[in-house]
């Protein structure tokens, strides 16, 4: 359960609100002018394969597609010398 709070409670129940995410598990939002700005919520403890669990954690939020399997083959698209240094002069 997620519960909100503005910047002012939040600095006015600092301790109540490490106390429910200690105690409780519960994550707290803050918002700034009502929009959600900060998230407090537990620490998550180590996984044996910290990288998997986290990989498999963004697929299961849609953040991360697992590939087909398939190579892309890259190839430059600048060939020209000084084409970086180019680029950067003409962005400013």
């Amino acid at each position: 359960m997620k519960k909100t709070y503005s910047l002012y409670e939040a600095k006015t129940h600092f301790s109540e609100i490490v106390r429910q995410v200690r105690e409780l598990g519960t994550t707290v939002i803050v918002s700034y002018h009502g929009q959600p700005v900060a998230e407090i919520r537990p620490v998550e403890t180590a996984s044996r394969d910290p990288f998997s669990a986290r990989l498999a954690e963004m697929i299961g939020r849609g953040e991360v597609v697992p590939g087909n399997g398939e190579r892309l083959c890259l190839h430059a698209v600048a060939t020209k010398p000084g084409a970086l240094r180019r680029f950067l002069e003409e962005r400013d």
